[in-house]
């Protein structure tokens, strides 16, 4: 019986390169407050949030992705005809089809190569990481940009007292390639679709379409589940992710959680126990939550910043929608 030919690709790779796009408009808590009864101490407190980036109108995830991996590109010294495939990690490609990835390759350069979108949340990312590095290590590709990119600003309801300050806009892009050691562990990953509704769009765009007069849809969030949640849960990830990679939390050097929330990440840092001089991310001051960016968003910043170094071990954990979840300890990136 004639067998079929199978492919493998390197054992170690890693993340080459970050690059990040932020929108240039600031928004307050104070901006914000001028439509709820809420205060910038009072978001602040809650959420460790003082100010997010809206896109502009003409902004969406494919333009904010493309700026993003364009710094990526360049910061690997690679050229777009270099990447082999792209995956687009986002819950705000406005259009049911196509996705976003095909474009953001073809306006990149990056011509008839793999493009597809992932729609998992806030964990997003991490998922994003884990296909293209079994893509790799499965032989079909060798170099893979991955973006998280997302638009959130329009799909939330400025009257929401409880999460109209929550959620922001941006991207960031990581180029996934072969690298002398082993720079990205296994991905630990899961579910619980029994938690489903705590992340939500209220409406669906049929009944929407039915009934074109009535409220539009907006995001809505359970906050005290979600909290409860990420909280006390993904410790236990965190620490699966540590357990696949073969490292030890007081190896740690940086740890960069999914910039949901502020005290969830207080929480989680001291869960994990990881040794006091060990870095958390705290991206979300200034960016709010990005969802499927914001993992790599803060990556970005804490090596712009000289706050962590390339090389660093580093724990990632993206959470949320879903409820969907994401880990993998890796290598900082050159930026």
């Amino acid at each position: 019986m004639q067998q079929i030919a199978a492919t493998s690709g390197p054992r170690n790779i890693g993340l080459l390169s970050v690059g990040a796009y932020r929108p240039e408009r600031v928004v307050t808590n104070e901006e914000l407050c001028r439509n709820i009864d809420s205060s910038d101490e009072w978001i602040y407190s809650r959420t460790g949030i003082k100010t997010r980036r809206f896109a502009a109108a003409d902004e969406s995830v494919a333009s904010m992705s493309i700026e993003a991996s364009r710094e990526a590109i360049a910061k690997a010294a690679l050229d777009a005809t270099d990447i082999d495939g792209v995956i687009v990690a986002t819950s705000t490609q406005f259009l049911q089809t196509p996705a976003s990835a095909p474009a953001v390759a073809s306006a990149l350069g990056a011509t008839g190569v793999p493009a597809f979108d992932i729609s998992a949340g806030c964990a997003g990312f991490g998922y994003a990481v884990g296909v293209a590095a079994d893509m790799i290590r499965g032989g079909s590709v060798a170099k893979m940009l991955v973006i998280g990119s997302e638009k959130l600003s329009p799909t939330v309801d400025m009257l929401d007292r409880s999460n109209c300050f929550i959620f922001a806009d941006g991207a960031a892009a990581v180029v996934v390639g072969e690298t002398p050691e082993q720079g990205i562990g296994p991905t630990v990953w899961g579910s619980d679709g029994e938690q489903a509704m705590a992340i939500r769009q209220d409406i669906d765009w049929i009944a929407y379409t039915e009934n074109p007069t009535g409220p539009r849809p907006f995001l809505r969030l359970e906050g005290s589940a979600v909290f409860r949640w990420a909280a006390f849960e993904m410790g236990k990830v965190g620490r699966q992710a540590m357990d696949a990679a073969g490292v030890r939390s007081d190896q740690i050097d940086v740890f960069i959680p999914h910039q949901a929330n502020a005290r969830i990440n207080e929480v989680l840092a001291k869960n994990l126990n990881l040794r006091p001089e060990a870095i958390v991310a705290n991206d979300i001051e200034h960016t709010g939550n990005t969802s499927a960016a914001s993992i790599p968003l803060a990556m970005a910043e804490l090596l712009a910043t000289g706050t962590s170094q390339p090389g660093d071990l580093a724990l990632l954990i993206g959470y949320g929608a879903g409820l969907s979840y994401a880990a993998q300890v890796v290598r900082m990136p050159n930026y």
